[in-house]
């Protein structure tokens, strides 16, 4: 969901039921930092968000992060080749391997099997 950090006004209601509720525990991959970092640094035109303030605002509102880990790697090599975004690629791992919920804006992305929600 790098649009929405992009541009908060991306958020779906679905997706910002599913942020707000309090049971439902909130977490970011560095992946997305990661890849936050890349595309700033690459000048990419559309998108102006700074990583550090984002990790930053991510942690100050109780999101957890969640470590790119060596376990998530070697699952990326189970997944079917849907998606050529190496970053997708990791979060979709990440999500399986760990159980838990990968809200997504991409249709490719949420055909993956695994605990994921087209929002």
């Amino acid at each position: 969901m790098l649009g929405a950090a992009a541009d908060p006004r991306r958020i779906s209601a679905a997706a910002l039921a599913l942020l707000e509720h309090p049971k439902h525990e909130l977490l970011f991959s560095a992946a997305n930092i990661w890849e936050v970092s890349i595309e700033l640094s690459l000048g990419r035109e559309d998108f102006r968000v700074d990583p550090q303030v984002l990790r930053r605002g991510l942690i100050d509102h109780g999101h957890l992060e969640l470590a790119a880990t060596s376990e998530h790697a070697v699952a990326v090599m189970t997944l079917p080749p849907l998606h050529r975004d190496p970053f997708d690629r990791i979060l979709v791992a990440q999500s399986s391997v760990e159980g838990a919920l990968l809200l997504t804006a991409d249709p490719l992305v949420a055909q993956y099997p695994g605990p994921i929600r087209l929002v």
